[in-house]
């Protein structure tokens, strides 16, 4: 037999299949409910032609001699694998007239990009690239498009496209109107040792190109077991995928003990490939393949199809335990609201107000201050009003430790802002002590060992385990589902964003957020179970299952704000980035070819020249752009495509052309991994999360702990959300208040109940200095300089980096931010007066439509 010696992931042995294939579900396992949003659609196969015919007047990077041309297609819903013309050497009007063909699913959005290399001995040239919406072709029709790369040189590309129906029957696909689930295939083998001609140790490479496990390298030996040479292979049954075995030996060509590894040469001896389409379905085949004259591989392969169970799942509505969440959470919050706001009798269940408390970031600051406001609530009596609590990096260290308790919203919060006092008051040495070191070693090292992609992120979340506990910490998000099953706290919402490597938090940042129920992206509709999370999917199915992590990790991923790349880092310092380095980046032109037409279709995306930066471009995005401390986790979205009207979903802002979302093949879903960071790379907030639709949130009391530009959180959501047609009320502030805010603000739009009212909560110590309590001045010396501190300045103990303070420092910070709330009572029920009203109204409104349709 073969034996497996190295898996399909680096550094991991591929672990041996059983019976059951890895999307079959254990027993005892509840499978999740299907979503009512998803839909089942059929859609028919179209066979696209393309021909690259020709270029003209193509300048080269060579100084010496012409261009040596060749032009590379990219189809990935189509084809795992780029294909490409043959060079054409020496010429600045290459000639290729070169055919390539595609069966395409019209239900995903299927996007062309044909690149221009300049062929050179070390590192081709990339001169530019064109990205086709191919779905602006009509079956039928031949077409023949002139791209001008440079309208200065007169450079231009000329292709030909041809689409016609395929005879193949249509195929039935699962989507939720932005991805799109294909049948997924599996095939799982076993490879028999074969008597060759030959002896020798022989080395096969597996793949199947396009799939999940890529390739997998066998050693051809003899084995004593049964169990030795298994393999498995997930991929998309649309791409017509096929086994390809290649035969290799490894010689030994010179004695080398220094370097080894320099004395080995790799021969090649002969490959064979079975197509996946040629095995029967849930029935064991033996394969006979031959390799070479010869070398023959015997292989025992089954192969099952996936389709209908997937184990994401695909909808933008609330999660079912959310949801269960809330039908208990609306009592409770009736009941407060009628001694709250002194009503003769509590809201009905269809008139209570969605009230979100959002705390910001900015490290312990946040984490205690946190803990002021929500004390301030709490003695108001409306921290049961409240039905989210959502949060970023500080905010959610404050709330992943309160979480812990099941009902610390009704227990008295001056326990757990002890617990939090004790902890940042105390000497965080203990974290760089060797037993510490030697804890967090093993810890990593067990990680590893359960199949994590272990970084720096991870170390992170170790540190911030005994800053903030002083000991080992097993908590789980998922655990907190005991803190929320009876409603008796409010339900919360931990923020990250999802970000590359190469491109600024503000130009692309996907908002992720974590439930104790649900892990997901709403911009994609795409949730797993929190228990799943870490766990590797492809596909919309389970394909290994790994134990939940600890809560530790997710805070490091929460707060991992020193994520941050050169650039960002730069425009931080300076107020905006390095702007001589926009020199040097790619530039994306929309060159639309359709311009003559009297009306486009809004679903076809435009087409874009991209003109690389160069080499030096690379360098210094690589140098500038990267975040080296970036935590890779695994992609539970791999697999899954962009449906074909994408674009027409608001959380996409496809419409510019220069924007991320305008070019599906780079999109998340396309990627191998996610890149998980702290919210604050994008807005400070937890905003996002909250304005999404399905949680129809009437009244946001938004905490800000950010000590500079004290609206900057809002003016970057107001930006957010007018991009993506979100309501939010218009935010406008005075100079004064820019430079010295007040203690709350409230923005809303008194005619339209679907905007949002925002309560704006600055960190500032504006009246506190002087009133100890609402109405209370401060009478003795101690009491006054008590209140008398500035949050602000260089000296400040509360700066980000600043993780432990002073027993006098940390007290101050949490009573002024406890005592902003109580100081604007008034201003907090009047909007929730308000927000009840709208409600009511709102109910009025629906009833009488209700009525309206039953008598038509």
């Amino acid at each position: 037999m073969f034996r497996a010696a190295v898996g399909s992931l680096p550094g991991r042995a591929l672990p041996a299949m059983a019976a059951a294939f890895l999307w079959k579900k254990e027993k005892g396992r509840e499978r999740r409910t299907k979503a009512p949003s998803w839909r089942k659609e059929i859609h028919p196969y179209y066979n696209l032609s393309v021909t690259v015919v020709k270029a003209r007047n193509i300048q080269g990077t060579d100084v010496l001699s012409e261009a040596d041309c060749y032009v590379q297609l990219r189809l990935p819903t189509a084809s795992p694998l780029p294909d490409r013309t043959k060079v054409v050497y020496n010429s600045r009007d290459p000639e290729w007239n070169e055919t390539f063909h595609y069966r395409i699913n019209s239900a995903v959005k299927n996007i062309l990009e044909l690149s221009l290399y300049d062929r050179d001995v070390m590192l081709d040239d990339k001169l530019s690239s064109v990205v086709f919406d191919v779905g602006s072709i009509k079956p039928g029709h031949t077409v023949r498009r002139v791209f001008k790369l440079n309208k200065k040189d007169k450079e231009a590309l000329e292709v030909e496209f041809h689409i016609e129906e395929s005879k193949d029957p249509p195929s039935e696909i699962i989507t939720n109107g932005v991805l799109v689930a294909h049948p997924c295939v599996c095939v799982e083998g076993r490879m028999k040792y074969e008597e060759n001609k030959e002896n020798g140790n022989y080395t096969l490479k597996l793949s199947v190109p396009g799939s999940y496990e890529k390739q997998i390298s066998a050693l051809l030996q003899k084995s004593e077991t049964e169990e030795g040479g298994k393999f498995v292979f997930h991929a998309d049954k649309d791409m017509n995928p096929q086994l390809d075995v290649c035969l290799l030996k490894t010689l030994r060509v010179a004695e080398n003990d220094l370097a080894p590894e320099l004395d080995k040469k790799t021969l090649y001896f002969g490959k064979g490939s079975v197509p996946l389409s040629s095995l029967p379905e849930g029935k064991e085949a033996e394969i006979n393949l031959p390799l070479s004259k010869n070398h023959v591989v015997n292989m025992s392969i089954t192969k099952e199809e996936s389709f209908q169970d997937l184990d994401i799942r695909l909808g933008f509505e609330l999660s079912r335990g959310e949801k269960d969440f809330l039908k208990k959470r609306k009592e409770i919050i009736a009941k407060s609201l009628k001694n709250a706001l002194d009503l003769n009798t509590a809201p009905d269940e269809k008139e209570v107000p969605v009230i979100a408390v959002i705390g910001s970031g900015g490290g312990v600051r946040a984490m205690t201050s946190l803990y002021g406001s929500l004390q301030g609530l709490q003695e108001l009596k409306l921290l049961d009003s409240a039905t989210y609590l959502s949060g970023v990096s500080g905010s959610t260290w404050c709330m992943s430790t309160l979480y812990e308790d099941p009902d610390w919203s009704i227990k008295d919060l001056k326990e757990p802002i002890n617990r939090a006092q004790e902890t940042t008051t105390c000497s965080k040495s203990g974290a760089v002590s060797t037993e510490r070191l030697k804890h967090c070693t093993q810890e990593l090292i067990a990680l590893e060992r359960d199949g994590y992609k272990v970084n720096f992120i991870d170390l992170w979340g170790l540190v911030l385990e005994y800053f903030l506990h002083q000991k080992d910490n097993p908590a789980k998000l998922s655990d907190q589902q005991n803190s929320v099953c009876r409603g008796q706290n409010p339900y919360p919402v931990y923020a990250g964003v999802n970000v590359r490597v190469n491109i600024s938090g503000g130009d692309f940042a996907e908002w992720c957020e974590f439930t104790p129920h649900e892990i997901g992206f709403r911009k994609y509709g795409a949730f797993i179970n929190t228990e799943d999370f870490g766990s590797e999917f492809f596909m919309g199915h389970l394909i290994r299952r790994r134990k939940e992590p600890k809560i530790c990790y997710l805070q490091g991923v929460w707060g991992s704000a020193f994520a941050a790349n050169l650039d960002e880092i730069w425009a931080r310092a300076s107020g905006t980035g390095i702007r001589w380095f926009n020199s040097l980046t790619d530039v994306i032109r929309v060159i639309d070819d359709c311009k003559k037409m009297h009306f486009r279709d809004p679903t076809r995306l435009q087409t874009r020249l991209v003109m690389p930066g160069g080499m030096v471009s690379d360098l210094f995005q690589d140098f500038f752009k990267s975040r080296f401390t970036a935590g890779e986790l695994y992609n539970f979205t791999r697999g899954l495509y962009l449906y074909k009207d994408y674009m027409g979903v608001r959380e996409f802002v496809a419409w510019k052309g220069n924007h991320l979302d305008a070019f599906p093949n780079e999109l998340t879903p396309m990627e191998e991994n996610l890149y998980l960071v702290d919210g604050g790379f994008s807005i400070n907030s937890p905003f996002p999360v909250v304005l999404q639709s399905e949680r129809d949130v009437d009244v946001i009391l938004s905490f800000n702990y950010s000590w500079q530009a004290p609206f900057e959180v809002l003016q970057l959501t107001s930006k957010y959300c007018r991009e993506r047609g979100i309501p939010f009320p218009k935010i406008t502030v005075t100079e004064a208040d820019e430079k010295q805010p007040k203690e709350c603000y409230v923005f809303m739009d008194a005619d339209n109940a679907r905007v949002p009212i925002v309560l704006h909560f600055p960190l500032v110590n504006d009246t506190f200095h002087t009133y100890k309590a609402p109405g209370v001045l401060r009478e003795t010396d101690e009491e006054k300089a008590f209140g008398d501190f500035l949050i602000e300045g260089k000296d400040s103990p509360y700066k980000t980096k600043n993780f432990t303070y002073e027993l006098n420092d940390f007290n101050r910070l949490v009573e002024v931010n406890r005592y902003n709330v109580l100081n604007n009572e008034e201003m907090i029920k009047s909007a929730l007066k308000a927000a009840l009203d709208r409600r009511k109204k709102k109910v009025i409104h629906r009833e009488l439509k209700k009525e309206k349709k039953a008598k038509v």
